[in-house]
């Protein structure tokens, strides 16, 4: 269990050590788009001072460093608009305008647009006068950067989700292995002194062979027996097998017709034929068994009826459970079947989860309330497919 403890610490330990990882990129990714946002800006007010030294120039200038700066300009998107807003001359844009009046119009608006936002630089011409704006986007690169600490957010944040399931997945398997060792120490344990009842009730059938109580405890002692063969075969993947549902009736009303109250009544409604179903017969009686007494519970002392009902179809077998008893609130009918709900004092909620994994992955069936009313009763009905 130590062993099993420092292996889920060093789990912890390696998701915390990604995330501090990923947060680290995240914050290094900022940083560094901050400094690319910064430095574009720079490059843009170089540009402008190209262009203003260009309109500036007379035929002695010497324009080829300035026309150098103004043709570098290869990635950032750049559109110069006159004081009435007129599109002067614009770069780097992706247009898919089709006429040079749909471009114009396309340029015009995207340069407002940034103008808006106060990407601009003034360049003031001809001795202050009048004047050109400069109006300038991020480069395509820089909006991809921009956009990665976000992915890579998403990619953590999911990584996180992936990370904790594993480690709760990893913990609910060691529990179940726990639970598994447990159950099948326990029908360990319960072998010796249930073969020594068996021996006891063999000695007694032979010195008092008319007495009527020792049958009823043989079929005790058989009982216990089949419980701790349930209990060992936990964990193992049972194999279902061509199985009679008339039998596995049969013996859960012989088993629950002597445990429980004379109110109570089982009824038996069962096809006048065999149905035969692949199962595991001593884990679906089981299950049958539950439901019954689930049922008799739920009558509460009072008189009612457990009807047993089997049919079938050419595709599947269908068994039904139909109480007298005080019924499920509908807002609880969701709720049955996970593991720790019960309206009952006592138990531990269980039952009708095990049950519903017995059927579902056991058997590939399905097991579900199909009718509840308070006061009137409870339809459970099972489908196993043929």
């Amino acid at each position: 269990m130590q062993w099993t403890d420092r292996i889920r610490q060093v789990k912890i330990y390696l998701v915390i050590a990604a995330v501090i990882i990923a947060v680290a990129s995240l914050v290094v990714s900022h940083f560094l788009t901050r400094d690319l946002k910064l430095e574009e800006q720079k490059r843009m007010e170089t540009w402008a001072q190209a262009l203003h030294a260009f309109n500036e120039a007379d035929e002695n200038t010497d324009l080829s460093l300035v026309l150098s700066v103004i043709e570098g300009n290869t990635t950032i998107p750049v559109i110069v608009l006159s004081a009435d807003g007129e599109v002067m001359d614009y770069r780097n844009l992706k247009i898919r305008a089709k006429t040079a009046a749909d471009t114009l119009a396309y340029v015009s608006r995207v340069g407002e647009r940034l103008r808006q936002r106060g990407n601009t630089i003034k360049i003031n011409i001809a001795e202050g006068k009048s004047y050109q704006l400069v109006c300038y986007d991020e480069s395509t690169m820089l909006k991809r950067l921009s956009y990665y600490p976000y992915v890579q957010l998403g990619v953590v944040l999911i990584f996180v989700v992936i990370a904790i399931f594993a480690l709760l997945t990893s913990k609910r398997a060691e529990q179940n292995k726990v639970w598994v060792g447990l159950s099948k120490e326990t029908a360990h344990q319960l072998g010796t002194p249930i073969s020594s009842l068996m021996a006891w009730t063999e000695i007694l059938k032979e010195n008092y062979p008319d007495d009527d109580l020792i049958p009823e405890m043989d079929k005790d002692v058989k009982r216990l027996q089949l419980i701790a063969d349930r209990f060992s075969k936990i964990g193992s993947l049972p194999e279902p097998v061509p199985s009679s549902l008339n039998e596995v009736m049969d013996h859960v009303i012989s088993y629950m017709d002597r445990r429980t109250s004379q109110k109570v009544k089982m009824i038996k409604d069962l096809p006048d034929h065999d149905v035969t179903v692949r199962l595991n017969a001593s884990l679906f009686e089981w299950v049958i068994e539950n439901l019954s007494k689930n049922a008799v519970d739920a009558m509460g002392g009072e008189s009612g009826t457990i009807t047993l009902h089997v049919e079938e179809t050419p595709e599947k077998a269908i068994v039904e459970v139909t109480d007298t008893g005080k019924g499920i609130r509908k807002k609880d009918i969701g709720h049955v079947f996970t593991p720790g709900f019960t309206t009952k004092k006592r138990g531990w909620g269980l039952g009708l989860s095990l049950a519903k994994r017995i059927v579902e992955e056991y058997h590939k069936g399905r097991i579900f309330v199909k009718s509840s009313e308070v006061g009137k009763g409870t339809t459970f009905r099972i489908e196993l497919r043929k």
